[in-house]
């Protein structure tokens, strides 16, 4: 990260004291940070469309925090798919039926607010349990009906658009669709494999006997993987099907057993829900030894890291040396350790745990 320009000393001053004025107390640091590179934009030579990118993203983002603030612990599934698909075309149903599913499972459904699978979507949802991120485009504009009102917030810039419709997700559903909705799941892939998002769920849905995904996946391992651009496990984070109750199953069952992870140095800590018995680590240990570049899985309780941030203090924890250039097969040990005896049973394990339930 870039240190924040320097400024000068009354400079600085003027600006505590207006943070100290507004009442603000919690992340003061990081609110000086704010402000001193906004005051470091003005002596840069920055021009006025600079200013205004910035500007405009930094007013989208807070709009869009304050959206998903009400709802911080309640499990989110972001779909993605085609805005021309029409109510009457299989893979719409298809939408609103997972959408559907997963809100009676106590999920919220976020899209891109506009027409297509997105109104699907929250049409399955219903419009307490949508959250839409709308973009400013001529055909888009207006968030579709099935969005509460208050329930949506308008971006101008995709790239802010598309932060917040992965940041606040525990898991994502593409369904067939254009050049939107590959760009949007290549984003997911691309995150996962350079390590800057947490391992999450990720289905791909088709219409029952489709073969969108299946003829996409053939293509990419046949030019990708067959040209060495990609890994063999890659692929491994997604799920293909078209059975509704598998993609749901697939979504809320990632979280069954598994919570998060957390690297400290070259150490791999996964923190469970359940602490697994010895003979099941040793288990994994035998199946998942290999992805490891020493020693072996073991567990054990939170690092001076964790307890510093309080992080997950309540969990169990499983901590080994991971391959991080096997990265992909990790989904292969959380799915491990979700099918473990001593999981918590499907129905009973909540969906998603909020950090302050472990403090």
């Amino acid at each position: 990260m870039s240190n924040p320009p320097i400024l000068p000393t009354e400079v600085t001053q003027t600006l505590a004291t207006a943070i100290g004025e507004a009442g603000i107390t919690a992340n003061v640091g990081l609110i000086e940070r704010l402000l001193t590179n906004a005051i470091g934009l003005g002596t840069d030579p920055a021009d006025k469309l600079d200013l205004k990118i910035a500007s405009a993203a930094l007013t989208e983002m807070r709009a869009a925090f304050a959206l998903f603030a009400p709802f911080t612990h309640v499990p989110k599934v972001t779909v993605f798919g085609s805005a021309r698909t029409k109510p009457d075309d299989v893979a719409y149903q298809q939408t609103k039926r997972v959408a559907s599913e997963l809100a009676e499972r106590g999920w919220m459904v976020v899209t891109g607010a506009g027409p297509g699978i997105m109104q699907a979507a929250a049409e399955g949802a219903g419009p307490d349990l949508s959250l839409g991120v709308s973009i400013r485009l001529p055909f888009e504009e207006k968030p579709n009906s099935s969005i509460a009102n208050g329930h949506n917030v308008a971006m101008k810039y995709f790239f802010t658009r598309k932060l917040m419709l992965v940041k606040e997700s525990s898991g994502f559903i593409c369904v067939p669709g254009g050049f939107g909705t590959l760009d949007e799941f290549f984003e997911l892939l691309t995150l996962q494999q350079t390590g800057k998002s947490e391992p999450t769920p990720i289905v791909l849905l088709d219409e029952p006997g489709g073969r969108f995904w299946t003829d996409f996946r053939d293509f990419l391992n046949q030019h990708l993987l067959g040209a060495d651009v990609i890994s063999p496990d890659d692929f491994g984070r997604v799920v293909l099907t078209d059975s509704v109750c598998e993609a749901a199953d697939e979504i809320t069952g990632f979280w069954r057993n598994y919570d998060s992870l957390r690297w400290v140095g070259d150490l791999l800590v996964l923190r469970l829900r359940r602490e697994p018995t010895e003979e099941e680590v040793a288990g994994l240990n035998e199946r998942f030894g290999t992805m490891l570049t020493r020693g072996t899985i073991r567990k054990r309780g939170p690092l001076r890291h964790e307890l510093d941030d309080e992080d997950r203090l309540g969990l169990p924890r499983l901590a080994c040396r991971f391959d991080p250039y096997q990265v992909g097969s990790l989904y292969r040990l959380i799915r491990a350790i979700n099918g473990l005896s001593s999981a918590p049973d499907p129905l009973a394990a909540p969906a998603v745990t909020s950090p302050d339930d472990l403090r």
